[in-house]
């Protein structure tokens, strides 16, 4: 329990539900806020407030932005043809730092998890298969869980008979990686994913 009363409480409780923080990272972040609440806390306020009224989810692709259309739908040079499938905004930022290129995506919002409740209907499948005629190519971005893998399939199988070529990211060895580290599914997926050199 912390000192300070039920404000600075709150705060903590809140802080700790964020991913990446517990509750003694909370409290130092809450303390650092309280310390610096000039240059910290009322400037991140201030944004918190501004963000709860100007970000919005894409009515297109599922991404996070002040628009709708977000920016990259809305970009007229993202017209290779190609639709990478993520599971969730978090993985679309990823590959936007990646520097991927000049790409589409679509969130999914999740995977199929019927140990979790979660079904076709939760995810924005139906979405997708609506706008995938759009490319020529759909890359299934998922995760290499199983759930993420029975994703995949399902998908798969939505868009099968649609003439796209549907394609899955390369699962294996990371650059720089050493197999000595890396587990026994990993070794196996990169050599049945050989490329010739």
């Amino acid at each position: 329990m912390a000192s300070g009363g039920p404000e600075i409480e709150q705060l903590i409780q809140l802080m700790a539900r964020l991913p990446g923080f517990g509750p003694r990272s909370a409290r130092r972040a809450v303390l650092q806020l309280i310390k610096k609440k000039e240059q910290l806390m009322i400037p991140l306020s201030a944004a918190l407030d501004r963000a709860v009224v100007a970000v919005r989810t894409c009515e297109v692709c599922g991404n996070i932005d002040t628009a709708s259309p977000c920016t990259i739908c809305a970009d007229p040079r993202r017209d290779s043809g190609i639709l990478i499938v993520v599971e969730d905004v978090a993985d679309l930022w990823a590959l936007e730092r990646a520097g991927v290129g000049q790409v589409k995506y679509h969130v999914l919002g999740g995977v199929l998890s019927p140990l979790d409740g979660v079904g076709p209907d939760d995810l924005t499948v139906d979405a997708l298969v609506a706008r995938a005629h759009e490319f020529r190519e759909i890359v299934l971005a998922v995760n290499a869980t199983v759930e993420g893998q029975t994703t995949a399939h399902y998908i798969t199988d939505r868009l099968t008979g649609s003439g796209l070529k549907v394609t899955r990211l390369a699962h294996g060895v990371p650059v720089g990686g050493e197999l000595d580290y890396l587990d026994e599914g990993t070794l196996s997926q990169a050599l049945k994913a050989r490329t010739e050199i």
